[in-house]
């Protein structure tokens, strides 16, 4: 995924400032013999040129040519087959809006008299360059605006009611991204999304207080691993729920209370599991059955989600919820001789201050930040780590990006100058989310799906189809 998929080019934000300066002219000024600007059947209409050239849905274009005329109501133009609406007109200039799905690029004017007959027709020689734009969209589930109407069922994607407490995504490292199962705190059963049948069931998780994450074993049986956020101590808190059984037969892994993160090393499959009520992270070897605790975070009564990197190199701690404190994301070494990961270390946030600003290391602010993914940057070929970590930022109602070298920026939400919200569209001026919490990654789609908590439905980030 390249940057220039959500970042403007620097030949993109002169053209916005001229079409700007345009839109003024357009609106501002008037001409002293508006005559002129009337449309001409005794010529022809003409488009000799347009600008930007390239664009995606939702972009400005300028038409520049003859005989337009300066009735809006009387023209329609096409982009790609598609029609454009058009801001305002003057005989040699047209201004429009880019409509979605403009694929083919080819630019047509067409001029209608009074009766909506057809009277002149033009169009451009050359085609306009369409880009295809990352878009949210509402994927899975019904967004109730009545809290006591609410409905959670099975059924298809479209009759399957709405999505409450949800936690965790996870796809089954075996379904070829085909099936992902979802955690809902506090509120289960829990679900299953198969995205081959486009259909939402319940999964059930019986003797389990409060699921939270939802891992998988490295060896070839590829077992799942819940773990469970249970308030009472001496009980189970880790459960290693068999393939061979279709995920329906548990066995007790760890004693443990309250656990909000784990994750499993991909190469050498060892357990790592955060608890919230003291500092330890927990280390279960299953070839040996030892239990350690290697390393602490930074504080007790702290909600930790963990997220490994593809490599097993590092994993990042996310700081979910501390009362009174900051929010970050810490980052924890592998040391390749002890097998074990080392004390993390912030690389974007604060332990004490919380917020929202974009920018390296202390200098981004977080609140609340929740489950993430690596998405692999193309940009990156080469280098050391070629992976962004992308992750629901809960209370700034966003999606944000971490590079390698903990730059934050946000990817998606806050549109329209908002913060929590509910809105599809365009990833920056458009679309908002309420409270996502819940992240994963699509490799064979190659898109991103989101859990909205608070509008209690699942969300699609995808380049527009």
């Amino acid at each position: 995924m390249k940057k220039s998929n959500y970042w403007k080019s620097e030949h993109g934000y002169l053209y916005s400032v001229v079409l700007v300066l345009i839109i003024f002219c357009f609106a501002g000024c008037k001409d002293n013999d508006e005559a002129e600007n009337v449309f001409d059947p005794g010529k022809p209409v003409l488009i000799k040129d347009f600008l930007p050239k390239k664009g995606g849905f939702g972009s400005n274009l300028i038409l520049y040519g003859d005989n337009f005329g300066n009735n809006p109501s009387n023209i329609k133009v096409t982009i790609g087959g598609k029609s454009a609406t058009i801001v305002t007109v003057k005989n040699n200039s047209l201004y429009c809006i880019v409509p979605s799905r403009a694929y083919d690029g080819d630019i047509h004017v067409s001029i209608y008299d009074n009766q909506g007959e057809e009277i002149a027709y033009a169009e451009a020689e050359g085609t306009f360059e369409y880009e295809k734009k990352w878009l949210v969209t509402t994927l899975i589930g019904k967004r109730y605006e009545v809290p006591t109407d609410e409905v959670e069922k099975e059924g298809p994607f479209n009759d399957c009611g709405c999505f409450k407490k949800m936690t965790w995504f996870s796809f089954d490292p075996k379904s070829n991204f085909d099936r992902m199962y979802i955690t809902t705190h506090d509120c289960p059963p829990n679900r299953l999304v198969d995205f081959t049948n486009e259909y939402v069931s319940y999964f059930k998780t019986s003797g389990l207080s409060r699921p939270s994450i939802i891992s998988w074993t490295a060896d070839t049986n590829g077992d799942m691993i819940i773990s469970d956020d249970i308030g009472t101590a001496n009980k189970t808190g880790n459960w290693l729920f068999s393939r061979e059984s279709g995920f329906t037969t548990s066995t007790g892994l760890t004693q443990a209370q309250s656990v909000t993160g784990a994750m499993v090393h991909p190469i050498t499959g060892e357990l790592y599991y955060a608890v919230y009520y003291n500092q330890d992270v927990w280390r279960y070897d299953f070839k040996t059955k030892e239990l350690t605790s290697p390393f602490r975070h930074l504080r007790t009564k702290e909600t930790i989600r963990m997220v490994v990197h593809p490599t097993g190199k590092y994993a990042y701690l996310i700081q979910n919820y501390y009362s009174g404190a900051g929010r970050y994301i810490a980052r924890a070494d592998y040391d390749e001789v002890n097998k074990t990961y080392t004390t993390p270390y912030i690389v974007c946030g604060s332990d004490n201050t919380s917020g929202y600003a974009d920018g390296v290391g202390d200098k981004a602010l977080l609140s609340r930040p929740a489950q993430g993914a690596f998405v692999k940057n193309p940009d990156y070929m080469g280098e050391e780590d070629e992976y962004d970590f992308y992750f629901c930022d809960q209370d700034n109602h966003a999606i944000r990006i971490l590079t390698p070298q903990g730059r934050v920026s946000t990817f998606a939400g806050r549109g329209n100058n908002g913060t929590s919200g509910y809105a599809d569209g365009e990833l920056r001026t458009e679309a908002r989310f309420d409270s996502p919490i819940a992240l994963a990654y699509d490799e064979k789609r190659q898109c991103f799906y989101v859990g909205d908590n608070n509008n209690k439905v699942i969300r699609k980030i995808a380049r527009e189809e």
